[in-house]
């Protein structure tokens, strides 16, 4: 309904009838719209820090002591956002306009991921984690919205994933990395552009 309809257009008699349930249970477990909305936005942001990041207790660990693994958080999270750009969006505005961002649980684990890669002798120097988070964030989430406008099919709107993927990677190694301490992301980079050239 959030894809379809839009935060306003969700209604708790509408999301049980699709459930299958009685509006009188619906209103046991949400008791107004924005309960609704407020649980829809835990959901993605547990999603993303178990799905995307490897679960809050691994936030301590720094993505560049594996390469591999944060190629594959941009992948994933580029597909995510890519394939749930409603979900996506509404998490991004809702963390944004929170008066604590901190307390969701994603962009925590997010924010204390990018502090820790930023703090390492392979990142730049002067890098503010906070400001990097919230662009990547707002990237990931809004490229969607593009997305939707130029591609029509699902090939077309996972080879825009992948564009984004590898914006981000070629952004991270040579924005906020010492490209020359990631060989295999660069090669992996390389490997991308080749192939989309080829295209």
């Amino acid at each position: 309904m959030l894809a379809s309809d839009g935060p306003d257009g969700l209604s708790l008699s509408k999301v049980a009838h699709l459930a299958g349930v009685n509006r009188g249970t619906a209103y046991q477990h949400f008791e107004t719209r924005e309960d609704l909305i407020k649980a829809t936005v835990e959901w993605v942001s547990r999603h993303l820090s178990e799905n995307i990041l490897g679960g809050e207790e691994r936030a301590d660990e720094i993505p560049g002591d594996d390469p591999l693994a944060m190629y594959d958080v941009i992948n994933n999270l580029a597909q995510f956002a890519v394939d749930n750009p409603e979900l996506g969006r509404i998490w991004l505005f809702e963390m944004l306009s929170s008066d604590n961002p901190d307390d969701d649980v994603f962009f925590r684990h997010f924010h204390k991921s990018t502090a820790a890669m930023t703090q390492t002798d392979v990142s730049e120097e002067g890098i503010d984690a906070e400001v990097l988070s919230v662009l990547m964030l707002a990237g990931y989430f809004l490229w969607p919205v593009w997305v939707r406008s130029k591609a029509k099919t699902k090939k077309e709107r996972d080879a825009m994933a992948r564009r984004m993927s590898r914006e981000v990677l070629r952004l991270s190694l040579h924005g906020t990395m010492r490209p020359e301490a990631f060989p295999k992301l660069q090669a992996l980079l390389d490997d991308q552009e080749a192939g989309a050239q080829a295209v």
